[in-house]
């Protein structure tokens, strides 16, 4: 039997679309009287469909919707409604995820009856799509056929199949938290919730709290009991990242957790609470120095390294800049609504040439949507690609088949980015160090060779 959610603050019409749906379906209904209680419901019940008022104090319909799934509930088909004519909120709200909407003093209950049975056979094709899929092996997120992507979705499935801890060890941008979810998606968890939390994007005090829930009156401004993201996790996978910017005091919490299995939540006087959670950690530092440096505990680490899994930087499978260029290419073409572009091979080149040392592949995603702006025709060429990204440490294309004058310009390039780069991109500095005559000289030169001073 469908379980469905109906949240609104006001309790009249709560109670008027749960006696008319249940006598119409016969399906579960519970209610919430706003967002927060409704998260509430839905970290504790299977909920089917929720159906919410997008106008609510406390926390909206749009708040709450992206709540829902930040907390990975993405399952769920919300239908949000409006009583004021709201629709550009609503219209907002299918941008973000809702599956419908409608306006409650328009809509009768046989045509929401009507809406609700769609939504939840919506959800069921949905599920079936996402099992397919995954028994096909084509909802990876991880993109590229180089050796070493190869070689690291093998080590993904072995350790996908068993339920011990993950330290995931990358540079900045490599895509940890892609292989986070690869291990999920590939586990026995994968239809329970993936939970992600940024452990140096939480200020200190608020770490515990997040982690492990608190108790109504546990601090100024608790005015209700939460759940953290162990208990939201509960039966399926929690994502850690950054772990070696967790205060010392947190880790040792955490280890008693991963110790354990239970967790106690702020100002819960001891209570404890039993949780089933699989830990995935990352980190771009080096947590052997940090132990030797007395800022990360020996004893996590061994908790939290059952399995240790190396993302390679981008510069270590150039192969696969082709076909993830052209992956941030169709999809931010699709999000901006613009048509379709292509990549010309010679840019590509330019590309594989740059050592991504920066922010690897969320670097290449950056520049990739740079070119997007830059380029107004349906080919990304060359001169698209950003000068700050031309001026570093891009090597040329190689030389052959190509004329005396080709390869004399190409020197004259690169000597001038050089003196530039020198010279901090200081004109008049730069012309006196090359000897020419005059900066006025030195800007006609640039512009013939298609320098630009970075952004």
């Amino acid at each position: 039997m469908s379980t469905i959610l109906i949240v609104d603050d006001m309790k009249v019409l709560r109670d008027q679309y749960s006696y008319d749906i249940h006598r119409k379906t016969g399906f579960e209904i519970l209610t919430a009287k706003n967002g927060k209680e409704a998260l509430e419901v839905i970290e504790s019940e299977d909920i089917d469909v929720a159906i919410v008022d997008i106008e609510m104090p406390v926390m909206d319909g749009l708040e709450l919707l992206d709540r829902i799934q930040q907390n990975g509930f993405h399952d769920i088909a919300i239908i949000v409604y409006t009583a004021e004519g709201n629709f550009e909120r609503c219209v907002r709200a299918i941008k973000a995820g809702a599956y419908n909407f409608f306006d409650k003093n328009e809509v009768s209950i046989d045509q929401l009856v009507r809406i609700i049975e769609n939504a939840i056979e919506h959800r069921r094709l949905t599920l079936e799509n996402k099992q397919l899929r995954r028994e096909a092996g084509v909802d990876s997120e991880l993109i590229g056929v180089s050796e070493p992507i190869e070689a690291l979705r093998e080590q993904i499935k072995k350790i996908a199949a068993v339920p011990s801890n993950v330290l995931i060890i990358g540079e900045s941008g490599t895509g940890k938290e892609l292989v986070a979810k690869e291990i999920h998606r590939l586990s026995d968890r994968r239809d329970r919730p993936f939970i992600a939390l940024n452990c140096a994007a939480i200020p200190e005090h608020l770490v515990e709290s997040e982690l492990f829930g608190f108790e109504k009156g546990a601090f100024t401004g608790a005015t209700r009991s939460a759940k953290g993201k162990f208990q939201i996790a509960d039966g399926g996978t929690l994502f850690l990242d950054e772990i070696g910017d967790m205060p010392l005091a947190i880790q040792a919490k955490l280890l008693r957790v991963l110790e354990s299995g239970e967790i106690t939540r702020l100002g819960s006087q001891g209570k404890s609470a039993k949780v089933d959670v699989r830990v995935i950690t990352a980190t771009h530092k080096d947590l052997q120095k940090e132990i030797e440096d007395e800022r990360f505990r020996k004893d996590l680490y061994y908790r939290v390294c059952t399995h240790i899994i190396t993302v390679p930087p981008l510069r270590d499978r150039k192969d696969d800049i082709k076909s993830l260029a052209q992956y941030f290419l169709e999809r931010t073409c699709e999000r901006f609504g613009l048509p379709r572009k292509k990549i010309h091979p010679e840019a590509i080149v330019l590309l594989q040439s740059y050592d991504w040392k920066m922010n690897n592949v969320r670097e290449l995603e950056n520049i990739v949507e740079r070119m997007i702006i830059q380029c107004s025709g349906d080919e990304i060429l060359p001169e698209h690609i950003p000068s700050d990204i031309t001026v570093e440490n891009i090597a040329e294309p190689p030389a052959r088949n190509k004329t005396f004058q080709e390869l004399k310009q190409e020197s004259e390039r690169r000597i001038l980015l050089q003196a530039l780069r020198d010279n901090d991109w200081h004109i008049t500095n730069t012309a006196k160090k090359l000897g020419i005559s005059n900066h006025s000289n030195l800007i006609k030169l640039m512009k013939r060779l298609g320098i630009q001073r970075p952004q």
